[in-house]
């Protein structure tokens, strides 16, 4: 079976496992509001954008951002959303990226530990 990210935390949070805050994005016009929003209700300004897509190699390919301001968000989920992810386990073609994960910045070291 097959899950995404944004899944396999939606059932971890069902299961009363702790995950940090976060939100399914598919428009990049919703980027910078819903990076507001992750951020507020975490009380930080950093976070995370992740594609959504099944395969490995997200990070490398550039389809992980790390963001501090609405304005990095909105150009995070430009280029994700504009752009195929190509990495080892997709091939020269790519996959179309149609999801993103925007979640809360967190020391994990601090915050489930």
């Amino acid at each position: 079976m097959k899950i995404h990210e944004y899944q396999a935390r939606e059932l971890l949070d069902n299961a009363g496992v702790p995950v940090p805050a976060g939100t399914l994005l598919e428009s990049i016009e919703d980027a910078a509001s819903t990076y507001k929003s992750i951020t507020s209700e975490a009380g930080t300004d950093l976070a995370v954008i992740k594609a959504q897509v099944h395969a490995g190699g997200r990070g490398k390919a550039g389809f992980v951002k790390l963001v501090k301001t609405p304005e990095d968000a909105t150009e995070a989920a430009r280029f994700m959303l504009s752009n195929k992810m190509v990495s080892p386990q997709t091939g020269a073609e790519g996959l179309e990226v149609k999801k993103l994960l925007v979640a809360a910045g967190v020391d994990i070291a601090h915050e489930y530990y």
